[in-house]
């Protein structure tokens, strides 16, 4: 049986800590702190208790997640790349993990490439040029392997982030021959319409797609960002309340429909679906921090008070809270 090693004596068990932070009970941020601090978890146990810290984010958190990306694990390294996707911002995320763009594991490296490859050069910095070859790499990679539609899919979303239009759409291509009902690399190709200016062309293949998916819910909030994008929030709207009806329980298709609705001045709406996610989801932040932004314009300070109470109970050294109000 592995030692305890944590440098104090824990009042919660490993599952506890992952319930209260999944579940934003108060003191989530401090337990799910302290299991994090453990040198005994199996690397599944860390892996798990990283997915919820992009919800608690402070000075903590930031050399936990630190930590994890020198773990002796790749899938916890990787697992952390991901986690930093969500918790810091695009230059801090650069200064994390540019050096794991030199890392000793091939799949480690590549986590890296994708979780930076949508960065600006400034905010990639000393790391552009790295980047550049991890991802030339990366391509050369998923070329040598057996093609599927899934790599194939992969090597297109790499070339379109390297600008190189052409071979995204030939990898495309074949990504659909090989699979033609993929929606994902139908709305990739959509992406690819988008760069090279031909508008009307990605809204006739959204017609299209729609026509033979009608129930899919990843189409119409794929086709409500495409619309928010275009300026015609009053249509993406619709869109996006379609894709939330068919999914109710997506709450990231909830929230990009507040964020519609807030850019229509539908102020009240916005906040409903906001209020909606918060109670189905009571830690996920970015829903709670953008929902007491809206109270915050509509007035309704007492609403801020409780939300952010609430807050200082989940997590007290939250960013947020040193904002006031």
């Amino acid at each position: 049986m592995p030692i305890q090693t944590a440098p104090v004596k824990l009042s919660h068990t490993y599952a506890q800590a992952l319930e209260q932070a999944h579940d934003g009970k108060p003191g989530a941020a401090r337990v799910l702190y302290q299991q994090l601090a453990r040198t005994d978890l199996s690397d599944t146990q860390r892996i798990s208790l990283l997915a919820e810290l992009s919800d608690y984010p402070s000075p903590q958190a930031l050399k936990l997640l630190d930590a994890a990306l020198s773990n002796p694990s790749a899938q916890v390294r990787e697992a952390a790349i991901d986690v930093s996707v969500r918790l810091v911002s695009n230059s801090q995320r650069s200064l994390l993990l540019g050096p794991l763009l030199d890392d000793a594991e091939q799949s480690v490296r590549f986590r890296a490439t994708s979780a930076l490859l949508g960065l600006s050069p400034d905010e990639l910095g000393l790391y552009f040029a790295v980047l550049q070859q991890s991802a030339e790499a990366f391509q050369e990679s998923l070329k040598s392997q057996p093609q599927s539609a899934q790599n194939q899919l992969q090597l297109a979303r790499l070339y379109l982030q390297t600008g190189d239009l052409e071979p995204a759409l030939t990898a495309l291509q074949r990504a659909t021959a090989l699979d033609p009902g993929n929606i994902e690399a139908a709305l990739a190709h959509i992406e690819l319409l988008d760069r090279k200016g031909q508008a009307e062309q990605a809204r006739g293949l959204f017609a299209q797609l729609l026509e033979h998916n009608p129930g899919s819910s990843m189409l119409q909030h794929a086709l409500g960002m495409w619309l928010l994008n275009h300026g015609q929030a009053e249509f993406a709207v619709l869109s996006l309340a379609k894709a939330t009806e068919l999914a109710p329980d997506n709450n990231d298709y909830r929230y990009d429909l507040a964020v519609a609705l807030h850019s229509l001045n539908e102020l009240e709406a916005a906040q409903r679906q906001l209020t909606q996610i918060v109670q189905n989801q009571p830690a996920n932040r970015k829903a709670r921090v953008l929902l007491i932004q809206y109270w915050k314009e509509n007035g309704q300070l007492q609403n801020v008070q409780i939300l952010l109470a609430e807050l200082e109970q989940q997590n007290p050294d939250d960013p947020v809270l040193q904002q006031g109000l």
